[in-house]
């Protein structure tokens, strides 16, 4: 099996080496990251300046890995398209530095990573950790829960144009209360910008994460669950094809385009 690994933290977060170290039990590990930290990108790719992919040496010596001047987009694209000689079998993103919950589904580099797979028909799983403290996060404490819920996962079949957004607690497997397959709570504004003054009085916005002062969440979703302990598992699905919503919308547009072919055949 062949296994791509990328996230939006950098390819020198340990939480990247932490993923290869659990996968490589599984299959053949590629790591394509960003050569610095990405978050918060959403989807983009670069257009406007030449992207570089540069080999390096950070992890055992059967692991290849490139780190790019570019999104964790980029980095998928570049993987699948043009530096592993095989379609990967599935693509892994992160372990990321906090957890990736609701709304981040739209910012998140992390979650676009495992999008962008899906967008190639590819299995993506994006995994990230409630936790933020990067300094004192000891990744030896979570590379059993993430083990198991990796090889559950990999002993299943992920449906076609679904990726899976996994959140784990900042816990050991035993105290881990279990895994639950969840829907994203929308409801849940998780960034607020607050004003400040600059030396000059001038002011200025900037986005405060809130997460942990977050109550009142929505039982039953991934905010609330992760927060109590569980594991999150939501499987977000990419449709291409909606009939039913692109009928309704033509008919509002019926009066507008009998009009049309009036005037045409007028």
């Amino acid at each position: 099996m062949n296994i791509l690994v990328t996230n939006d933290d950098g390819i020198f977060a340990p939480g990247v080496e932490a993923l290869v170290n659990i996968l490589q039990h599984f299959g053949d590990v590629f790591v394509v990251c960003p050569d610095e930290e990405k978050s918060a990108v959403s989807h983009s790719i670069t257009l406007r300046y030449p992207v570089r992919a540069t080999p390096l040496s950070l992890f055992s010596p059967n692991v290849s890995a490139w780190a790019v001047n570019g999104t964790p987009a980029d980095c998928v694209k570049l993987g699948v398209e043009v530096l592993m000689k095989e379609k990967p079998d599935i693509v892994f993103s992160g372990i990321n530095l906090g957890p990736n919950l609701g709304r981040d589904l739209y910012y998140s580099g992390t979650i676009a990573s495992a999008a962008e797979a899906s967008l190639y028909g590819i299995p993506a799983v994006a995994i990230s950790l409630a936790s933020f403290n990067g300094y004192r996060i000891h990744f030896e404490t979570v590379k059993q829960l993430v083990y198991e819920i990796g090889e559950v996962i990999l002993q299943n079949t992920i449906p076609n144009h679904v990726f899976l957004n996994v959140n784990v607690p900042y816990t050991s497997r035993e105290c881990c209360l279990g895994v639950k397959v969840v829907p994203l709570d929308m409801s849940v504004s998780r960034y607020q910008y607050v004003g400040m003054n600059d030396p000059y009085g001038n002011v200025y916005y900037w986005l405060k994460d809130g997460y942990q002062q977050l109550d009142g969440l929505e039982k039953g979703h991934d905010f609330k669950l992760l927060k109590d302990g569980y594991a999150t598992v939501t499987p977000i699905e990419i449709k291409f094809n909606q009939k039913r919503k692109r009928d309704q919308i033509h008919r509002w547009f019926r009066n507008f385009n009998g009009l049309k072919e009036e005037m045409n055949h007028g």
